[in-house]
């Protein structure tokens, strides 16, 4: 897809902040510093337009992109992070449930995890509750350029295993891999809508 514009929207801290268009919706989640940030930016080929941090933990809110004026991506914040405080945490778990739950723009989530590290329990929790409510997702495994193809490709069918999920798209936001797959992805998905 030819992204020609892409544009930081709002920062939303509770449902009443959410846009109140209907433009289809694809949300990125994940825990701490698995690189969502950098996904996007790597997809839109936009450098910092959804911020990277070396620190994990610092979106706190739903931050939203228009892209070519006809969508948009939905960047979560990160879960697991132990130095947040945990007033902060339990809004984002209500925040997440939330939006997931209700919003009918969300056309596709994209459920994003680390290719090098096992999946944690919050992976597990998150991946059964998408499967349970029944909406499009796709597992997406990022940093794959870090790994060998061996080693990238028993950690690919480990992590679909350990989901219970037919496949998982190897990601890397430097060298490119999976990127026109992923936009394919999200293609389909705004247009089933």
């Amino acid at each position: 897809m030819k992204v020609v514009t892409a544009e930081f929207l709002k920062s939303a801290f509770k449902e009443d902040d959410w846009p109140r268009d209907s433009k289809p919706e694809i949300a990125f989640l994940g825990r701490s510093n698995v690189g969502k940030s950098s996904l996007i930016n790597s997809l839109l080929s936009v450098r910092g337009l959804a911020r990277t941090s070396s620190t994990p933990g610092r979106t706190q809110s739903l931050n939203f992109f228009l892209i070519n004026d006809q969508f948009k991506f939905v960047d979560f914040p990160g879960f697991g992070y132990a130095r947040v405080p945990r007033e902060i945490k339990s809004s984002w778990g209500e925040m997440a449930t939330g939006y997931l739950a209700k919003r009918r723009q969300l056309v596709l989530s994209i459920h994003i995890v680390d290719s090098r590290h096992e999946p944690t329990k919050q992976d597990l929790q998150l991946h059964e509750w998408l499967e349970e409510s029944n909406k499009p997702r796709l597992v997406v495994a990022t940093k794959s350029d870090k790994l060998s193809n061996n080693e990238l490709r028993k950690n690919l069918e480990h992590i679909a295993r350990v989901l219970k999920n037919d496949s998982v798209l190897a990601y890397s936001a430097k060298s490119g891999r999976g990127r026109d797959e992923l936009w394919r992805a999200i293609k389909s998905a705004i247009q089933s809508v």
